[in-house]
C-alpha cells in the first residue's frame, strides 16, 4: 500500500501546514504550477516527489520536470499533466492520448478547482486537487490524499487548508 499526497498550483508557496501532510505520505505528486523550485526542494527533502511543470513554471522547472508524465504506482497506471481538462472536456492537446492509452488514473491541475470525477465512457478516474498555494481565484487551499493498494485506489480524502 502506498499513501499519496496530491497537490497542485502552489505558485511558489510552501508552509509547515503543507509539509505536515507531506510527512504523513509515502509519496507526493505535484500536478504543476510549482513556481519557485524551493517548493519541490522542500518536499523532496522529506519524501519522494513525482511532478510535472505547469504554465507558470520557468525554464529551470521545465528542465527538471516534464510536461506530461506516465508512470505506474503499484498496479495503477497514472497519467499526470498540468492542463488536462476533465471527463467530457479533456484538453485538445491530450484528448487522443487519454482516449487511446486509457490510464486508470488521470491527474491534472490548473483550474484551482478541486474535482474528482469518474469518466464512465473511458473507465478513468480523474483527480484535480485544486490549489495548495495562495495565488489565484480559489478561496480555500486544497489537496487530496489517497492510497493505492495493488490495483485499488481507496481512502480518498479532501484536505482543506486555511482560506487564502
Amino acid at each position: 500500500m502506498t499513501r499519496i499526497l496530491l497537490l497542485s498550483d502552489t505558485h511558489s508557496y510552501i508552509d509547515d501546514n503543507i509539509l505536515k501532510y507531506v510527512k504523513q505520505a509515502d509519496q507526493v505528486w505535484h500536478a504543476g504550477d510549482i513556481g519557485n523550485l524551493k517548493v519541490t526542494d522542500a518536499i523532496e527533502a522529506v519524501k519522494p516527489l513525482t511532478a510535472v511543470y505547469g504554465n507558470i513554471d520557468d525554464a529551470r522547472a521545465r528542465l527538471e520536470f516534464k510536461e506530461d508524465l506516465w508512470f505506474t504506482c503499484e498496479g495503477v497506471e497514472v497519467f499526470m499533466t498540468h492542463i488536462g481538462g476533465y471527463p467530457g472536456k479533456y484538453h485538445p492537446r491530450i484528448r487522443e492520448e487519454v482516449k487511446h492509452k486509457r490510464p486508470k488514473l488521470f491527474i491534472c491541475g490548473h483550474s484551482h478547482i478541486l474535482k474528482v470525477m469518474w469518466d464512465k465512457q473511458l473507465g478513468i478516474l480523474h483527480m484535480n486537487p485544486g490549489a495548495a498555494g495562495k495565488h489565484g481565484m480559489h478561496k480555500v487551499r486544497t489537496m487530496l490524499r489517497f492510497e493505492i493498494d495493488g490495483e485499488a485506489i481507496k481512502n480518498l480524502e479532501i484536505i482543506e487548508l486555511e482560506k487564502r
